[in-house]
This record gives structure tokens, sequence and C-alpha cells, in this order.
């Protein structure tokens, strides 16, 4: 299979901890990088410690990423910076308590917006100018959620999934233009985002990201991390419904 070398990178939600070590790898390769995250103390700092791990440049921009009308100059600023794009990373989202958007409309609405629309705008945009290179990788972070909606925390995985569905369309759409697209299902990562929380195959974010790395090099398609999840979610997804409903706690 072929591999693909990524030296010009845009990473949104930069400030993440699966982006950090996803930057980080490709930061000791020399890469040039264009970082876009909200908080700007947070995403200089973390600019820093790219630049002394070895990257070659780092940029950085700051913004609410909820605020669609901000998507095309990220866009166009990172083409100014890096010219020819390698590899667009989309690492932000949110994880909402489940049991309070249960009772509060506004806010599961403002998740899906965070967790998918914002997505959906940043990806479409970075697909054009993947197909119009006619090269790149598009590497979106979905989630095994994403799956079969839970009562635990179908908001989210709602989200996941339309996410999900999008690049799973976008992949077909932009490999005739030689534009290779990456779907990530990580499983529960111990990262601030989950802090407080415990479950069963909880990896830490570096090794997630290495694995991410693997995958674009590859130009996987989909890359479930770790790679059990695929054969748990094949399980999941075979449950029959009525017993699916049943599982209360699950």
């Amino acid at each position: 299979m072929a591999t693909q070398e990524c030296t010009r990178i845009v990473i949104i939600g930069a400030t993440s901890a699966i982006a950090q070590e996803v930057a980080k790898l490709y930061a000791v390769q020399g890469a040039r990088l264009f970082c876009v995250a909200r908080d700007e103390q947070k995403v200089i700092a973390v600019a820093s410690d790219l630049r002394a791990r070895g990257a070659e440049e780092v940029s950085v921009y700051v913004a609410d990423l909820r605020a669609r009308d901000v998507h095309a100059d990220i866009v166009a600023r990172s083409q100014s910076v890096l010219g020819t794009i390698d590899c667009v990373i989309i690492a932000h989202g949110v994880l909402p308590d489940q049991h309070v958007l249960d009772h509060d409309v506004d806010a599961t609405i403002e998740s899906f917006m965070i967790n998918a629309v914002s997505v959906i705008s940043i990806s479409h945009r970075y697909a054009e100018v993947l197909e119009q290179q006619g090269s790149g990788s598009l590497v979106g972070i979905s989630s095994v959620a994403g799956e079969r909606g839970r009562a635990s925390n179908y908001a989210y995985g709602a989200a996941k999934a339309a996410m999900t569905a999008y690049y799973s369309g976008l992949t077909v759409r932009l490999r005739p233009a030689g534009v290779h697209v990456l779907t990530v299902k990580p499983g529960p990562v111990d990262t601030p985002m989950t802090k407080g929380i415990k479950m069963p195959l909880m990896v830490p974010p570096r090794a997630v990201a290495a694995d991410i790395v693997r995958a674009v090099s590859r130009r996987a398609i989909v890359l479930y991390t770790p790679g059990v999840w695929r054969f748990i979610m094949a399980l999941v997804r075979a449950i029959p419904d009525k017993l699916f409903v049943k599982l209360t706690k699950f």
C-alpha cells in the first residue's frame, strides 16, 4: 500500500489532547503546522512546545469554531501560510453531559452544532481545496459512539454518526481526485474531556495519535483505535433492537 508524507499540516482543535499528540509526532519530523484553537494562551503554549520539538514552522489562528463565518478565513489563511496542504486534521469537539442534555434541548442542539455542523462546515471547505490540489489527506476524528445510539451519550453519538456518514461520502467523492479521507473512530481516550470517567479499554491520547499518523501514511479509510474496537462495535451493531433497548445501563 502506498505511503504518504505529511510536511504541511493544518490542525483544527489543536489544543485537544489527541491533536497535540499528533502534532508532536509530526513536529519531530520537521513539519510546518497551522494550528487553530479557541484558547489563545493554550494554543500559543502548544505552538512553542512544537517548535522546541523540531517543527520547522508553527502558525497560530485563534477562533471560536462555532462561528461558521470564520471558517472560510481559516482555510484562506492556512493556504496563504502553507501553500500546498498535505494533511488537514479535524479534532475539535465537546463531550456533553447527557443527563443535562436530556432536559435541555438548546444544549443538545448546541452540542450538535459543535460536534457535527462545524466539523462538516470546515471539512467541506478543505475538501474543495484538496480536490483542486489533487492531493492531500483529510482526517476527521469521530468516535465509536457514532456506531449506535446509546442512552448514556446519544446526543454526542448522533453528532459523531452524522460526521461519520459525511466522511464516508467524502471518501467516495474525493478518491477519483487523488484525495485521501480518513475517518478515525477512537474508543474511550484518557483526556481532560473524559476526566473523572472510567471506562474499559481506555487508552492514552499518544497511542491514538500514533495510530492516526500510521493510518495517514498508509492511506487507510477507517481507523478504529485501539483496533479491538472494530470487533467490539461489530458485535454492538449486531445486537437485535428489542434486546438493545433493554440494555438501560449501556
